[in-house]
């Protein structure tokens, strides 16, 4: 059963011109998302394994790159500040992000230093879909060097004091410091929005505009079980105040996601579409983006959540780490 249109969207799509004269800056970790596909052909007599024809295999923007990815697709001007390895990987991730737009000039590159990377190996019989078998995690070992990091609250100060938004996305890689938070709250005292998406750390990111944690994540970091009666806006509120951010934006799945605000009762956001999802691999970096390019474009926080919780619904429906382009956005926000 199709759920009833939101008589709200229409007007979100007057938000989607205003994109490609907003800059949003992404910080944050960019990591590598390889994916390699092939054939299984047999099992292998060196052991219980199956042994996989290779076939192709391509490389993908993810954790941060995603992020500015998807504001590419909705023609933001994207700005990146971040790091990557002095290796191939690296190179090969700096490319990828430059064939999408997105302006690269703000990552470093740090010699002696691994680039992330996920690589996912996905396989299948001859004329069937290919499924993810294992995936293989690199990451950097050592810390950030402390001329890399003085380097990149340098340019992150710069880059974000003529920016519309600033986005931080945090997967732990340790290139959001003490150091770079601070940057960021002062440019939100300075009058720019600093948006955050932090996986693991999310209490060290005070003092913002927004903070975005999934249900998971807000009952870790408030400490509150959302099991009990009224125990997701217990833990909203506890955290709220926790972090001293301006707008707490609780994705949650097939329930939405929902908006809460000193002051200000909460807003929840139902679900948008019908459809099941394909694959929710990076669909909290749309949503970030989103959100961030709604700010930017002069949206109201209510508002720019609505319009992430549409472009998040149409994310999840390709397999992947994926985008969701302007287009397909306002083609879903006029749809009848």
């Amino acid at each position: 059963m199709r759920r009833p249109r939101e008589p709200e969207l229409p007007s979100l799509a007057s938000l989607l011109p205003r994109f490609p004269e907003r800059e949003v800056v992404v910080v944050g970790d960019f990591v590598a998302d390889e994916y390699v596909y092939g054939e299984t052909e047999r099992i292998s007599r060196e052991a219980p394994v199956l042994i996989v024809r290779y076939e192709s295999s391509e490389l993908k923007a993810g954790g941060a790159g995603n992020a500015a990815a998807n504001l590419a697709a909705l023609g933001v001007k994207v700005r990146a500040v971040g790091v990557v390895g002095d290796d191939a990987v690296g190179s090969a991730l700096v490319q990828e992000l430059t064939g999408l737009g997105v302006d690269v000039s703000g990552i470093q590159r740090v010699p002696g230093r691994e680039t992330e990377a996920k690589t996912r190996i996905l396989a299948g019989g001859r004329s069937t879909r290919r499924q993810q078998m294992i995936r293989l995690d690199r990451a950097p070992r050592a810390p950030l060097p402390a001329t890399a990091e003085r380097r990149l609250v340098k340019e992150l100060e710069r880059a974000g004091r003529r920016a519309g938004t600033v986005l931080a996305s945090d997967y732990g890689s340790g290139v959001l410091g003490p150091a770079a938070i601070e940057a960021l709250r002062v440019l939100k005292r300075g009058g720019v929005p600093v948006c955050v998406d932090s996986r693991y750390n999310l209490r060290a990111f005070t003092g913002l505009t927004m903070v975005k944690p999934n249900e998971v994540e807000l009952e870790a970091a408030s400490g509150v079980s959302l099991a009990q009666p009224g125990g997701l806006e217990k833990a909203a509120r506890v955290l709220l105040k926790r972090v001293d951010c301006d707008v707490l934006l609780v994705t949650r799945g097939r329930n939405g996601m929902s908006v809460f605000r000193r002051g200000a009762p909460p807003v929840h956001v139902a679900a948008h579409g019908s459809q099941d999802a394909v694959d929710v691999t990076g669909a909290g970096d749309t949503v970030a983006a989103t959100f961030s390019a709604g700010l930017a474009a002069g949206g109201d926080p209510v508002a720019a959540a609505r319009l992430a919780n549409v472009a998040g619904s149409l994310v999840v429906q390709k397999p992947g780490t994926a985008t969701v382009s302007r287009e397909e956005l306002q083609a879903e926000l006029l749809r009848p």
